[in-house]
């Protein structure tokens, strides 16, 4: 094992892959329908109980959407009583009063609530489905239960340009915190990124916009501006590094180093039916498989920035050259950098549609995802 990693410090339940939304920039796998059975809840209850005494101490409930599963009520409890912060991240579908009294008893700490646009016509096209005024009830129902209102909207090409209304939104429902998380293009969003990433100039006008609105309203609510990896000169720290502080439980039980590295060939990530959290943290070969800078190749291996950014993210690498080992492409020190480059000038290029039309896009859903099984992933992009 290269070194001895320290125990993880965030720990995701992805509780299911269903979900009753459709987002195109989903980050969920494409081929979710071609996976086993979810865990049961007393799986899950022997997983928290593992993850806490590996150390984890912040504990997010994912999907999908988590408010699917019934027994969400019982997990929020039992992440109380170990002493997980527990956080749900949610598109609001299926919150009431009723269980967001009970998360209150049950000691859950916090709520993000998802946005796909500041307007309803936006909002429900980009999830497929009619959900605007629900989620500004739910949004209600978070500040009347004295929770922090948390608002994220992920952004892209087709709601980049409203930002000054998705902060007006926020200001209007008192949120104290709002993440505008540009797309980041894994899972249905890379299907979709030749509509989705945005122009330069687009982020630019978003950013001023934003800092804008952060003078006028002060430290009455935190912004977060996140800009899409595809606009920088070097990789994020994907995931603080690979098996460093973050370890993601999937509805079938696989344990995952991040969000989509189940993608990656070659790797046999292990089960919690399986395994238990800690031989799967310290000892599998797929979490150790890219700690460290062993498993490098040049630039990395002699670059003095792999300390910072630990060569990127495998997953992106992957996708995109078709090799997990290779630097990630967003760095401008890559072979591969113009497979990037090239992407960023076709959304340079693109004009918007024209008025009354939409553009063709694929929606999440059950069908496109049984057509998409199976079909190859991470080919690379010209």
């Amino acid at each position: 094992m290269p070194g001895s990693p320290n125990p993880p410090l965030w720990l995701l339940a992805e509780l299911t892959y269903r979900c009753p939304l459709h987002c195109v920039f989903c980050y969920n796998p494409v081929d979710y329908t071609a996976y086993g059975a979810e865990l049961a809840t007393e799986e899950w209850v022997r997983v928290l109980r593992e993850g806490r005494s590996l150390g984890a101490t912040q504990l997010g409930f994912s999907g999908g959407e988590p408010l699917v599963r019934d027994d969400l009520e019982v997990l929020v409890a039992e992440a109380r009583r170990l002493g997980y912060y527990s956080n749900l991240i949610t598109s609001g579908v299926g919150l009431n009063e009723r269980r967001i009294a009970a998360f209150k008893d049950g000691g859950l700490d916090h709520i993000q609530l998802s946005f796909q646009d500041s307007t309803r016509e936006m909002n429900d096209f980009l999830s497929s489905t009619r959900t605007f005024d629900l989620k500004r009830r739910v949004a209600k129902l978070i500040k009347q239960y004295d929770y922090p209102m948390v608002l994220n909207a992920v952004l892209h090409r087709l709601n980049i340009d409203h930002v000054q209304q998705i902060l007006e939104l926020a200001l209007e429902l008192e949120a104290e915190y709002v993440e505008l998380a540009n797309t980041q293009y894994y899972g249905w969003a890379y299907l979709n990124r030749d509509q989705l990433l945005p122009s330069r100039e687009q982020i630019e006008r978003a950013e001023a916009v934003v800092n804008r609105f952060r003078e006028r309203v002060g430290n009455a609510m935190r912004i977060y501006f996140v800009v899409p990896d595809y606009y920088e000169n070097r990789p994020k720290a994907c995931m603080n590094g690979w098996g460093a502080v973050f370890l993601c439980v999937t509805a079938d039980g696989l344990a995952l180093p991040c969000h989509e590295a189940r993608m990656l060939p070659g790797l046999e990530f292990p089960n919690v039916r399986d395994r238990d959290l800690r031989w799967i943290w310290y000892d599998s070969p797929a979490f150790n498989r890219y700690r460290g800078d062993e498993w490098m190749k040049e630039p990395c291996r002699s670059c003095p920035e792999k300390v910072k950014d630990y060569g990127g993210c495998r997953c992106q690498a992957y996708m995109l050259t078709g090799d997990a080992a290779n630097a990630d492409p967003v760095c401008d020190k890559s072979p591969h950098h113009a497979l990037v480059t090239q992407a960023v000038e076709r959304a340079e290029q693109a004009r918007p549609a024209a008025v009354g039309t939409k553009p063709v896009l694929f929606f999440r859903d059950d069908k496109n995802s049984r057509a998409l099984s199976g079909a190859g992933r991470g080919e690379p992009v010209a």
